[in-house]
């Protein structure tokens, strides 16, 4: 062999090797966060979900999402535009429902927006009943500012029980 063919040989095996290794970091690179707010049902039931947060056009509530025992499942997909979400669930299966934050509750706060029993997105909190919507409590999420936040709702019982 030549040395023009043998340098060319060398070459095209360092373009090789530089491109497996390119290859191999983006491969293990890590992949960007993806900022979304999450609500995982640990319970042993289905149930239903509707949350509410204050963004620049005001307040608006939406739901319904009917989300499986044991699943996370993604309600704002990308940056959170709140720090506070409010939410109320209801459990399909038994009674139950999570509205309301004992700590704030003692204190005297308690949060209303308007729902609907089907799917839906209303603007505004206020005068539910006059405009044909249900009245609803909710509990108040702090996230902190975080651009991604996860929600987790567990058995009532299981709950008290960690709580005493």
């Amino acid at each position: 062999m030549n040395k023009a063919a043998n340098f060319s040989l060398i070459k095209l095996r360092g373009i090789a090797l530089a491109c497996a290794l390119m290859g191999a970091f983006v491969c293990v690179a890590p992949a960007p966060a993806l900022a979304d707010l999450k609500l995982c049902n640990t319970t042993s039931s289905r149930i239903g979900v509707v949350i509410g947060y204050k963004d620049d056009q005001g307040w608006t509530s939406e739901g319904w999402w009917n989300i499986p025992s044991n699943v996370c499942w993604t309600l704002i997909k990308g940056d959170l535009v709140a720090r506070y979400y409010y939410v109320h669930a209801i459990d399909y299966d038994h009674p139950g429902v999570w509205d309301r934050n004992e700590q704030l509750a003692s204190s005297g706060s308690e949060f209303f927006m308007c729902t609907e029993d089907k799917a839906f997105v209303i603007r505004g909190s206020a005068r539910c009943e006059s405009r044909g919507f249900n009245r609803t409590r909710f509990f108040e999420v702090d996230t902190k500012d975080e651009k991604s936040w996860t929600i987790t709702l567990q058995d009532k019982v299981e709950q008290r029980a960690k709580n005493q």
